[in-house]
């Protein structure tokens, strides 16, 4: 019986040595991977520069306008009305919200300001990003993963025709400059249903809730936000690409680049919102 258990004993040893071994070896792999990943993207998005430069510099390298215009009605023109919706209905949900704490201060009028900096510095961009991830930044991931699939990304390259100049280009740089007037129009929707709903329901006067806000708000309040808006497009049209140049395993390749691509973007977002906030305030731009 002794001599049966240690053995057991042995064996059960190891096992529980095994499993942190195991554990780290998990996270060690799922780190590498992330870091070849964002790795990629970084490459992947200095080689779209490159590109686009040769096509500010060199006659015989054009940039392909009509893919950008094509790309920009796809991306950026097609998400107008979603954009706004959502971006409307949060300026009517923040001011109803705030409605009823600043009574209890006797500070109703001050919606005004707390709406005007919180949609142009956060809300604004934030909600744009989001949503136009959902909206074009999955289309892309999966438009670009069905090419890989299909093998047409193959056929390109057989013809001497760089995917990256040809593909990545023409996406990125309409999600940049979509997510930057779109964060526009997502400050302008929200700020101006928040007026809606203050003046028809809060007993706010328009001209003291314009008053307020003017006085609040300043220009750098906004252009943070503009800039915030830009790297958020740059980021969801650099991801989207990313994922759906690595699809492999035929369809369900691409409907895993996709939902990668949504979570990937959204995460990416907050955290970039995250450190521009964190140094913005650090230079004391707030």
């Amino acid at each position: 019986m002794a001599q049966g258990a240690g053995p057991g004993r042995g064996g059960a040893g190891r096992s529980a040595a095994g499993v942190p071994l195991r554990a780290v070896e998990a996270i060690g792999g799922r780190t590498l991977g992330l870091i070849d990943h964002i790795g990629g993207a970084v490459n992947l998005f200095l080689d779209a520069l490159r590109w686009i430069w040769r096509g500010l510099t060199e006659k015989r390298v054009r940039l392909g306008v009509p893919a950008m215009a094509s790309q920009i009605i796809r991306v950026g023109v097609r998400s107008i009305f979603i954009v706004s919706l959502v971006s409307g209905c949060v300026g009517l949900i923040l001011a109803l919200q705030l409605a009823p704490p600043l009574d209890e201060l006797g500070q109703r009028d001050k919606v005004a300001n707390i709406v005007g900096v919180a949609v142009l510095r956060e809300l604004g961009p934030l909600i744009g990003a989001i949503v136009l991830t959902g909206f074009a930044g999955a289309s892309i991931a999966a438009e670009i993963g069905t090419m890989v699939v299909s093998e047409e990304i193959e056929a390109l390259e057989a013809h001497a025709l760089n995917p990256v100049r040809f593909l990545v280009v023409p996406r990125v740089t309409a999600t940049i400059l979509s997510m930057t007037v779109l964060g526009v129009l997502s400050d302008v929707v929200a700020i101006v249903a928040a007026i809606g709903v203050s003046v028809s329901l809060l007993d706010i006067p328009y001209s003291l809730f314009m008053t307020n806000m003017l006085m609040q708000v300043e220009l750098v309040d906004f252009l943070t936000g503009v800039g915030k808006a830009t790297i958020f497009g740059m980021l969801i049209g650099v991801i989207a690409c990313t994922n759906g140049l690595k699809v492999t395993g035929g369809a369900a390749g691409v409907g895993n680049a996709t939902t990668q691509t949504v979570v990937q973007c959204v995460v990416a977002i907050v955290i970039a919102d995250l450190v521009f906030t964190a140094i913005f305030y650090a230079l004391k731009l707030f």
